[in-house]
């Protein structure tokens, strides 16, 4: 092909490039995009949610992302339009270098479910670099006895472009000596070849300046030229010999600058100037230059700049060696970059959940990728977790990887991880990388709240006031935020009757219990109810508990008189005979107090007599007795005042009066009262006919009181045949006073109170065994 067909060949190119996508099957096949270099950022690439088959509400909620295998974020996704678009301009000289077709691998990650897509971004070239030469001057030393039709290889341009618009052609500037020809190397690349048309004459022309001109196709093309000094020399007829043309060479990327590489060496016959020979780099590329430094006398290689198995893995430089008279010989020098362990493995995260709610099965956690730019096995990777967790990793595309869980988790047992990813590399030394990723265990109410007792028991003193505290109760939820904090509540009771809501309150925040009103320990001595507590989660969580409130007595009752009766319309008289004993068992106070315990236990004591002497009270059970024998001395009426203490702090006490009336037999007659026989001193005349008249009276009122006994008692003799049983042994009659228990006689005694009608303001009251031959235990007599 000659020069103007390649020129019209290179007016035919298109520069604008159509993107498209080739996206036939994931897995197998990748997606091909095309664009071309230096497009504008935000330009259309394709309409990635179309070409997925996805909905764009699909793509959004599947939460898609881009992620290239350089962790460069050259693409943006528009979740909202579902258009793949350029996020950057992009230089493919700088991305690719002279690789052909210069792609970008990336993936498109979608979550729930997690699911891969390859695609491929292709960058296509654009006419942005115009040749250049490394050379500003290219000198050539030829014999003047070179032959016509030698050729002389020069020294290529350099294009950063590809294809088409990469170097095309050579031109030479007019000159009657040479002509450019283009030589193919085979591999893509052309190299000017200077040819000589007409014979040199150092003596006619000794130094000849012509410009090289490269050209690209572009259009329009863009050039560079160079200038190439062309020394005639005398003849020179044997030309340098190397050793051998191929050397071959391994360097550790990790070697010192400066480090000799390999010495190279070459032989020429000739004599004086022209056996010298200099090494120099032929058609060097400016990565050669910068890595590598030739001694051009002694023909040794140094390392000029630090070597990276991970840019380049090896360097073909061709070293050409001229002598003195011009002659040169070219070979090649292979040098191979060891790769050492230097590159630590990068992990780069593309999904990460930072909180995960507990008793959930499977779930993903984080997605992240992983490389190593080293080789071999420097290269390969090893990726673990720590012990003990429930996690773990997946290999889901690639070099792609999932943290999912395990099981369910428990938020209780545990509400926070520190996960510690490490990826290793199985180098020597190896090297890792960890990365940590925090997960927070979010909470489900899957707990009911504890109480801290299944049982309370709470006391309270009787007369409380109203709203007094009087016990708490406590609860704990092994839940975290709402569903942890409690109501507290007081449950309906058992019997529908108990107005439980009016007796106790309970703070629905707190759990205290208040009473709501004063409590009556007579009335109520113990109160059973039940707790519930509640969380507030959705559902609602409930536990309950027993509480016994116990009401503590206080001595708030003074003792009660039950006999003698204190309300009687006439004061209680008893009959002592004269003949009476001592320890005579004269009356017996009886009393109750309403309160309980210590607060209930009672003693009897005489408080005053009208003779202090004469009588006794036993502290214990109210017993009245004689303390002695009775005398003509003493006065026919007493008049007894009793007290009764409870044992309470402090203590409560209520008193009793007895009048006791001496007479010879139960046959005499009543005297009259201490008010009336104070009359009696006004005259011995009135006293005796009083005394026969009281005698004549009496005696006709016994008669009549014994035959009312005797039909009494053969009624009650009659009536106690017929039914079995004299006594009632469960509750006595209203006109009855029970005696018997702790604090009364030690027999049981009945006794029925009869009140009689009498003359003047005086009444008289008998007191009689319904039982009649009823002993007293301690003096042998038979109280009729």
């Amino acid at each position: 092909m000659g020069i103007r067909e390649v020129l019209g060949l290179q007016k035919r190119q298109v520069l604008v490039f159509v993107v498209f996508l080739g996206l036939s099957q994931v897995g197998t096949e990748s997606a091909r995009y095309f664009v071309a270099e230096e497009t504008e950022v935000g330009s259309f690439v394709a309409n990635l949610a179309r070409d997925l088959g996805l909905g764009v509400e699909e793509l959004s909620s599947r939460e898609a992302r881009v992620v290239s295998d350089d962790n460069e974020k050259h693409l943006h996704l528009d979740l909202l339009t579902g258009d793949l678009l350029l996020n950057e301009k992009l230089d493919r000289e700088e991305l690719c270098g002279s690789t052909e077709p210069c792609v970008l691998p990336f993936q498109v990650l979608l979550k729930n479910p997690l699911q891969f897509f390859r695609a491929e971004l292709h960058i296509k070239d654009i006419n942005d670099h115009s040749p250049t030469f490394l050379d500003k001057e290219i000198i050539l030393k030829i014999s003047e006895s070179t032959t016509i039709g030698a050729r002389f290889l020069m020294e290529r341009a350099q294009d950063l472009d590809i294809g088409s618009n990469s170097l095309q052609n050579y031109t030479i500037s007019p000159n009657s000596h040479f002509y450019i020809k283009i030589q193919d190397s085979g591999d893509g690349k052309i190299y000017p070849e200077l040819v000589l048309d007409r014979a040199l004459d150092h003596e006619e022309e000794s130094e000849l300046r012509l410009t090289l001109t490269a050209l690209d196709g572009g259009s329009p093309p863009r050039s560079g030229t160079t200038l190439v000094l062309i020394k005639v020399l005398d003849i020179n007829d044997n030309a340098p010999q190397f050793a051998q043309r191929l050397y071959e060479v391994q360097v550790p990327e990790d070697t010192p600058i400066g480090s000799w590489i390999i010495t190279i060496f070459a032989n020429d016959l000739d004599a004086g100037n022209y056996g010298k020979i200099s090494y120099t780099f032929f058609h060097a590329s400016e990565d050669i230059r910068k890595a590598f430094e030739m001694n051009p006398q002694s023909g040794e290689v140094h390392l000029k700049s630090q070597l990276d198995f991970e840019i380049i893995q090896s360097y073909k430089i061709t070293i050409q060696a001229i002598d003195g008279g011009g002659l040169s010989e070219k070979c090649t020098l292979l040098v191979k970059i060891l790769d050492i362990n230097d590159n630590p493995p990068e992990i780069t995260m593309s999904s990460v959940t930072n909180s995960i709610q507990e008793n959930e099965p499977e779930t993903l956690v984080a997605v992240f990728s992983v490389r190593d730019q080293d080789a071999g096995d420097n290269g390969r990777m090893v990726c673990s977790l720590q012990e003990d967790l429930p996690f773990v990793l997946k290999h889901t595309y690639k070099n792609f990887f999932s943290l999912v869980t395990e099981k369910p988790l428990d938020r209780e047992l545990r509400a926070e991880y520190n996960i510690m990813i490490t990826i290793m590399d199985l180098g020597i030394p190896r090297l890792k990388t960890e990365h940590n990723i925090s997960v927070q265990v979010s909470d489900v109410n899957d707990n009911a709240p504890a109480f801290t007792h299944t049982s309370y028991t709470l006391r309270v003193r009787e007369n409380n006031g109203p709203g007094l505290h009087i016990g708490s109760v406590s609860a704990t939820d092994r839940d975290a935020g709402t569903n942890a904090q409690l109501t507290y509540s007081l449950l309906p009771p058992p019997e529908p009757h108990l107005a439980l809501a009016s007796l106790v309150a309970i703070d629905a925040d707190s759990g205290q219990l208040f009473a709501l009103r004063p409590l009556d320990y007579e009335a109520l001595q113990a109160l059973e109810f039940r707790v519930g507590a509640a969380d507030r989660g959705s559902p609602a969580l409930s536990s309950q508990a027993l509480v016994r409130l116990l009401v503590l007595d206080a001595n708030d009752n003074s003792p009660f008189v039950l006999y003698p009766m204190q309300n009687a319309s006439a004061p209680c008289t008893e009959l002592l005979p004269r003949a009476a004993e001592p320890g005579y068992l004269l009356t017996k106070v009886v009393a109750v107090d309403g309160d309980s315990g210590q607060n209930a236990w009672l003693s009897y004591q005489l408080l005053k007599a009208t003779e202090p002497g004469l009588f006794s009270v036993w502290p214990h059970n109210g017993e009245v007795r004689t303390a002695r024998l009775l005398s003509e001395r003493d006065a026919p009426k007493h008049r007894l005042l009793v007290l009764v203490r409870d044992n309470g702090e402090p203590p409560l006490s209520a008193s009793v009066t007895l009048h006791v009336l001496l007479v010879d037999g139960f046959s005499q007659p009543y005297l009259p009262l201490p008010e009336a026989a104070a009359e009696q001193g006004q005259g011995d005349a009135l006293t005796l006919h009083l005394v026969v008249a009281l005698a004549s009276v009496s005696s006709l009122f016994l008669l009549c009181v014994l035959v009312f006994v005797a039909v009494r008692l053969c009624m009650r003799s009659r009536a106690a045949s017929l039914s079995g049983c004299a006594v009632p042994e469960d509750h006595f009659p209203g006109h009855l006073v029970d005696v018997s228990g702790a604090g009364t006689l030690s027999h049981s005694y009945q006794y029925e109170v009869c009140l009689m009608g009498g003359t003047g303001s005086n009444e008289f009251k008998f007191l009689k065994p319904i039982i009649p031959n009823l002993q007293v235990h301690d003096t042998g007599m038979n109280v009729l």
